[in-house]
């Protein structure tokens, strides 16, 4: 893409700069279908003025806000560059990461492309990446440290990426299994007074990461490596007395367990393993008066060499944006909750 340096009016104090979108990128893909991606760019900036004519854009308006302008243009077309498309989505976040680093906010270099365009699985036709900077500083630490937490709430693809980084790594040889497991906290771990076989107790609680790595696998692949022993899905409570080398670990509503169960998890690491522990302490479903094992691991570990915490937020959720609000609204609640009269009684979801 070529631009023109950005002008001054000097009367009005405004800024002018002239895009030329490049042949090989249809304008459909920069603009969106209907113009839907041009229609957020400009709910984002209302005080510029952008125009579109053949494939020159231009925008009007405050220095800053047109500098911003076309940077979201330069990082588009480094996207489009790789042949991923442009989504409405995408859009709202590049913008979402340029203006944090425009105002200081952001506290890396990292670019919208960058985060966009990192792949971290191709299966089944489509391509599994991060899709916000703090994501993809997640998958960037589970590559680097031996144990990595993923903390943050609901949708915010905690499981998922580890998931992926999980399926990417069997398929790597950098491991030779895959172990995957979640306290089955809401039947107090006792299955024996549910109805059923043993994998019948247990399904209902181990179903999310099914259904994860449907997605990521062959389905007619997957009853294979489990009967072979290459993936492994069971309660938390079956990893007591083990040594789990040459896995990768995934442990899932972390904070369902208790101080003793994370102590026991933590110390079943075994050489050439690695562990991905994911939770969202807004939402502990333990017994009064037991305290989360994730909420004091933090204190615990933090700082300890080869561990790190990776914390996810409500901007990170992915999936509906009403999902985002959702656990903003709860958030505020509680935070107002917390300071008045009536916190106890929230106390147990925290």
């Amino acid at each position: 893409m070529t631009q023109t340096p950005t002008a001054h009016t000097s009367a009005q104090d405004q800024a002018r700069a002239q895009i030329s979108v490049p042949a090989q990128h249809p304008m459909v893909t920069v603009l969106g279908s209907g113009d839907s991606l041009l229609r957020v760019i400009e709910k984002a900036f209302p005080a510029a003025d952008i125009h579109v004519r053949g494939n020159e854009i231009s925008a009007v308006g405050d220095p800053a806000e047109v500098a911003l302008i076309q940077r979201l243009f330069d990082e588009m077309m480094l996207v489009l560059r790789t042949g991923q498309p442009m989504t409405e989505d995408a859009v709202e976040r590049s913008i979402a990461m340029l203006k944090a680093s425009d105002n200081g906010t952001s506290d890396g270099p990292e670019t919208p492309a960058e985060v966009l365009t990192q792949n971290i699985l191709s299966s089944r036709g489509r391509t599994i990446r991060p899709k916000t900077l703090n994501q993809k500083r997640y998958v960037d630490a589970i590559d680097k440290h031996t144990i990595v937490f993923g903390i943050g709430p609901a949708g915010t693809g905690k499981t998922y990426l580890a998931m992926a980084k999980a399926v990417q790594a069997l398929q790597s040889k950098q491991v030779n299994r895959i172990i995957l497991t979640r306290p089955a906290v809401e039947a107090g771990e006792r299955l024996g007074f549910l109805p059923g076989t043993l994998y019948e107790k247990i399904d209902p609680y181990l179903r999310p990461l099914y259904d994860a790595l449907h997605d990521m696998l062959d389905p007619d692949s997957i009853p294979r490596l489990m009967a072979a022993g290459t993936i492994e899905v069971a309660p938390l409570a079956y990893m007591r007395g083990r040594t789990l080398n040459d896995a990768f670990i995934i442990l899932d509503e972390a904070q369902n367990t208790s101080a003793e169960q994370m102590k026991m998890f933590l110390t079943r690491l075994g050489f050439d393993s690695k562990i991905v522990i994911t939770g969202d302490i807004t939402q502990v479903d333990l017994p009064g008066g037991t305290k989360s094992g994730l909420r004091q691991v933090q204190d615990i570990l933090e700082g300890v060499e080869d561990v790190h915490f990776s914390r996810l937020s409500s901007q990170d959720v992915v999936r509906h944006k009403l999902v985002g609000r959702i656990v903003d609204a709860y958030e505020k609640y509680d935070s107002h909750e917390g300071t008045g009269k009536t916190g106890a009684k929230g106390s147990k979801g925290k």
